[in-house]
């Protein structure tokens, strides 16, 4: 029986379409390169560089755009996320463009098949610490997300929302 780590390879090699020893060379030096830089988004002093080495990743970021200290990014499919114009995103948030039950081979052929979506993150939106998004979102224009939420579903523009799983509490007025 095959087993998860090569499953997951063969899936990933697929995408970006490798193939073979080349393509499995080519492979891990992609995730090495986005693992380093992740890792230097992660630790940057200030938001400018975080921003610098998330778009090195493949990342869409707009202009004033702020990223608090460990924002993690999808490290395998970053060129799957925007972040507009005027977005903040707090510490210690995570912007998953895929979802993958990764060592149970079981639930992955059964249940839960790899999902890969983008997410989009609109103008003007507000993401505070510790929030999780999901792929496949997209947050509305100036929305506002609940620290510490985990958002499953899009959320409309000029909306509150909270909770695991997050959900609408209420419309901004202009």
């Amino acid at each position: 029986m095959e087993n998860p780590e090569d499953i997951n390879e063969r899936e990933l090699m697929s995408y970006y379409g490798y193939k073979g020893r080349i393509g499995n060379i080519k492979l891990k030096l992609r995730l090495l390169r986005s693992w380093v830089l992740q890792f230097l988004a992660s630790v940057s002093p200030s938001s400018n560089l975080a921003v610098i080495f998330h778009r090195a990743r493949g990342v869409k970021i707009g202009e004033h755009v702020f990223l608090g200290p460990n924002v993690q990014i999808d490290l395998l499919y970053p060129h799957l996320i925007t972040i507009e114009d005027y977005v903040s995103i707090g510490m210690n948030s995570m912007i998953f463009a895929h979802s993958n039950p990764t060592c149970s081979i079981y639930l992955k052929k059964h249940f839960y098949p790899r999902e890969v979506a983008r997410v989009t993150i609109k103008k003007g939106a507000w993401v505070p610490p510790g929030t999780t998004i999901l792929h496949g979102v997209t947050i509305g224009e100036n929305s506002v997300i609940g620290a510490g939420s985990v958002v499953i579903k899009d959320v409309d523009s000029l909306t509150v929302v909270a909770g695991v799983p997050a959900k609408p509490l209420k419309k901004l007025q202009t």
